[in-house]
């Protein structure tokens, strides 16, 4: 796709948004224990992930149930991410200011998810479609 134009499809702006949570998530990994490289650093990074990676392939997928799944599977990685830097905090790994901004970042998706689900939803229901 060349060029962004303003057109926006639907689920960019949650796949926008959760490209920041993979990003602060990297960042983050980096204050843990080089101890933890194969087992928490591993975890976040790949629950980070998998957040973009499956609103984007559910948007790739030609039924709008698939679409809707993937977009459950995210919010899954999303509330697994989460847990994962609660469970640092908890180690002493890392502080509650250092984690405050990626869980203000995974809230917002959270709702950008939610609400692009109840959209696709209501398309199913809807006659004619």
């Amino acid at each position: 796709m060349e060029g962004n134009d303003d057109k926006e499809l639907p689920g960019t702006k949650s796949l926008g948004a959760s490209d920041g949570t993979v990003a602060e998530s990297y960042r983050l990994t980096e204050l843990l224990p080089k101890s933890e490289v194969y087992g928490l650093t591993a975890q976040i990074r790949r629950a980070a992930v998998s957040i973009p990676a499956n609103i984007a392939e559910g948007h790739g997928r030609e039924h709008l149930g698939d679409y809707v799944h993937h977009l459950s599977v995210a919010n899954g990685s999303l509330m697994e991410l989460e847990t994962h830097f609660l469970i640092a905090k908890r180690l002493a790994y890392l502080r509650m200011t250092e984690i405050e901004a990626l869980l203000e970042l995974s809230s917002e998706v959270s709702r950008m998810l939610a609400g692009l689900t109840r959209k696709l939803k209501a398309r199913q229901l809807a006659p004619g479609t």
